[in-house]
């Protein structure tokens, strides 16, 4: 076991791009990529039309949503492709130096009919949130955080109302031209108290990391608390298992990759990209064609565990932890058996060993999910300075506790309970250590 303790990070940086090194491919067009993509129906041409467009982001149906592209030739890779995005994109948002300059800004956007009303909105909430967060943690330099920080958030939002970005259902963290992985990382550090953090069984971590070294493949079975989740693991696993920060794979809902003010986080992490079981049915019509593209990403995993070292994060339950209704006290929502079984027959027949290890963790003060599930996108984020906790159990093997079975259904169930974080009685295993540590 490890106690973590550190300070925010102050600084961000700003993307760099010389104008030299895009000039070949900024007259380029670009297209999709050659696989099938999840995607954000295109607003550029709406967007600007009107600013208070009521079929975008906030009030955006899941039938906008999940338009499927289908596949194409692509012109540029994706590097080039994210150079050109920076070339066209305008500075309004980088060129502010205060916060009055940052929110006349989003003003500006809004009533020059290139900012939709409604995502303006979210952006200003999302300042103000953030802005208390931060401020609530005591950081002596907590301004300069927030505007640093926040002018890169709102920066990278218009871009993608700009230049909507296409992810395909394997997707790559982008590390250059910008990089989105320590963008994300810089955002929410300020918001992890450090000194009340903790992270548990350390020694199974280092195991994992040999076991990645060795080119097997590793599967993290766990609760699913914030959209900061990634971050959060990250950050916690930095000092002691950086590789593991910097390398895991989530397996990530359609929500994350289409709602405007979380896409540019999503960007910096490695995904797989699926449609989530929750939402799955929300339009009937639709249903069929996510079952088709959960299909597609399924096998594109498959080819990526194919190579060995990978390790995967994956939430069975499909969806974040949410309070009782009645008692108010958190517990992690029940698994899906069938997502871990398609899980352990995926390790099993990848050419390299696979090992499946359950994860606790706890976040959820941080960046709580509304208290009910909603179909439309663009909730609101409540943000607050807060512990965090993370924890590993030992690999969980299959055949030893089939051994005991009687039949299929019984491996089944007592498998799902052995990899899930809640007991038959209800009581929480890993995940009440970590409250009670943290108290």
């Amino acid at each position: 076991m490890f106690i973590l303790s550190g300070s925010p990070s102050t600084t961000f940086f700003r993307p760099r791009v010389s104008s030299s090194s895009l000039s070949s491919s900024s007259s380029s067009s670009s297209s999709l990529s050659s696989s099938s993509r999840l995607c954000l129906v295109s607003v550029r041409s709406s967007a600007r039309k009107s600013s208070a467009c009521p079929c975008l982001f906030y009030s955006l149906k899941v039938s906008a949503m999940a338009e499927l592209v289908t596949d194409t030739e692509s012109s540029l890779s994706p590097i080039q492709n994210a150079q050109r995005r920076e070339t066209n994109h305008s500075r309004t948002f980088l060129n502010t130096t205060t916060e009055e300059e940052l929110l006349s800004a989003i003003r500006k956007e809004t009533e020059a009919g290139r900012l939709p009303s409604n995502v303006a909105s979210g952006m200003e909430e999302l300042y103000q949130n953030y802005k208390n967060a931060i401020l609530q943690s005591g950081n002596p330099k907590a301004d300069e955080i927030v505007l640093s920080n926040m002018t890169a958030v709102l920066d990278r939002v218009f871009l993608d109302i700009e230049d909507p970005f296409v992810f395909s259902p394997y997707h790559k963290a982008m590390r250059e031209p910008f990089d989105y992985y320590m963008f994300g990382q810089n955002y929410i550090r300020p918001l992890v108290d450090f000194r009340n953090s903790y992270v548990g069984n350390i020694s199974v971590f280092k195991d994992i990391e040999e076991k990645l070294q060795q080119g097997h493949n590793i599967f993290l079975i766990s609760n699913h608390q914030t959209e900061a989740d990634p971050a959060v693991i990250a950050l916690l696993l930095e000092t002691t298992n950086s590789y593991l920060s910097e390398n895991m794979t989530y397996i990530a809902g359609d929500r994350v990759l289409t709602d405007p003010l979380c896409k540019p986080f999503s960007m910096g992490r490695n995904l797989i990209c699926v449609y989530s079981k929750k939402h799955m049915n929300d339009v009937p019509e639709l249903t069929e064609m996510k079952r088709k593209a959960n299909t597609r990403s399924l096998k594109e995993m498959a080819l990526l565990l194919r190579g060995g070292s990978q390790i995967v994060w994956i939430a069975p339950s499909g969806g974040r932890d949410r309070p009782d209704p009645v008692t108010g006290e958190w517990y992690p929502a029940p698994f899906d058996a069938s997502s871990l079984d398609n899980l352990r027959r995926l390790a099993e027949h990848s050419a390299a060993p696979g090992h499946i290890y359950p994860l606790a963790l706890l976040c959820h003060n941080i960046m709580p999910p509304p208290l009910q599930v909603e179909k439309e996108i663009g909730e609101k984020r409540m943000i607050s300075f807060h512990g965090t906790g993370l924890s590993v159990a030992p690999e969980i093997t299959f055949s030893d506790i089939s051994a005991s079975c009687q039949n299929p259904e019984e491996v089944r169930a007592v498998y799902t309970s052995s990899t899930c974080l809640v007991d038959v009685d209800g009581s929480c295993r890993m995940l009440l250590d970590l409250y009670i540590i943290l108290q």
